[in-house]
C-alpha cells in the first residue's frame, strides 16, 4: 500500500462502523420490548439469558465492521462488498420478522439465509484477508446457535 493510501483508508473505517449501526438500530428499533417479549416466550433450558443479547451483539457488531474495513483494505472486489452488504441487510430483517411481527418461521427461514450469506461471505474475504474472514467466525457460530434458537422457539410457541 502506498504511503499517501493510508489516510484515505482509516477514513473509510467510520463507514463501515455506520453500516453496521444502521443493521444494529434497525434491529434495536423493532425490539423495543423484545426483553419482555423475550421472556414471556416458551423457551428450551440452553437459552441465554436475556442481558446476554446486548453485549454479545455489540462485540460482533464491531468484529463485523473491523471485518468489512479490513477487505475492503486489503482490495476486495466489488462482488466480496455486495456478499458483505446482504449478509447485513439479511441481519437486520431478522429482528423486525421475530420481534416486532412475531413471525417465528419466517425469521427462521430467514436466518437460515442469513447463516448462507454468512458463509459466503467468510469464503470470499478470505481471498483477500484471512483476519477479515475470521473476524466473521464468532458471528457464524452465534447465528447458528440464534438460528437453533429460533427454532426451537418457534416450535414451542
Amino acid at each position: 500500500m502506498v504511503i499517501a493510501e493510508r489516510p484515505r483508508r482509516w477514513a473509510v473505517l467510520p463507514l463501515f462502523v455506520i453500516a453496521v449501526a444502521v443493521v444494529a438500530v434497525v434491529g434495536s428499533l423493532a425490539a423495543v420490548d423484545a426483553g419482555g417479549e423475550y421472556l414471556a416466550l416458551r423457551r428450551p433450558d440452553w437459552a441465554p439469558p436475556q442481558w446476554l443479547f446486548g453485549p454479545a451483539w455489540t462485540v460482533l457488531y464491531v468484529m463485523i465492521a473491523v471485518s468489512g474495513w479490513l477487505a475492503w483494505s486489503a482490495g476486495a472486489r466489488p462482488r466480496a462488498l455486495t456478499v458483505y452488504g446482504v449478509q447485513l441487510l439479511l441481519n437486520a430483517l431478522w429482528t423486525p420478522l421475530f420481534f416486532a411481527a412475531g413471525l417465528y418461521g419466517l425469521a427462521f427461514a430467514e436466518i437460515c439465509l442469513m447463516w448462507v450469506a454468512i458463509v459466503a461471505n467468510i469464503l470470499v474475504f478470505r481471498r483477500v484477508s484471512r483476519t477479515a474472514a475470521a473476524l466473521l467466525v464468532p458471528y457464524l457460530l452465534w447465528v447458528t446457535y440464534a438460528g437453533a434458537l429460533n427454532l426451537a422457539i418457534w416450535l414451542l410457541n
